[in-house]
């Protein structure tokens, strides 16, 4: 089944933001000894997948992310981990108004 959250036109989508729900959400899952898919991923967050698959990728360039087993690196884990219990930003932000043209 493909999870779709459509995107608003107002809004876009801030990928450092999402890079730090997506580590806060793999080390929830970690946490539980289970290990969380894409979809899953797509589900918690309300993001779409092609947006949270380039930050996975993303991470896993960087050495968070380890995507052959879909789980975080010892880094990735110390990131999430040192996150837990903070509030977040919200992945989405308000898109600038056009201005119109005098």
């Amino acid at each position: 089944m493909k999870a779709h959250t459509p995107s608003s036109p107002n809004h876009i989508i801030d990928r450092g933001q999402l890079s730090i729900h997506v580590l806060c959400a793999m080390t929830t899952h970690q946490r539980k000894g289970s290990r969380c898919t894409l979809d899953d991923l797509v589900a918690e967050l309300g993001v779409r997948r092609p947006d949270v698959r380039s930050v996975v990728s993303a991470l896993h360039r960087e050495g968070y992310v380890d995507l052959q087993r879909m789980s975080l690196t010892l880094a990735g884990f110390a990131i999430g981990t040192s996150l837990r219990g903070q509030p977040l930003t919200a992945t989405r932000r308000q898109r600038c108004a056009p201005r119109a043209a005098a």
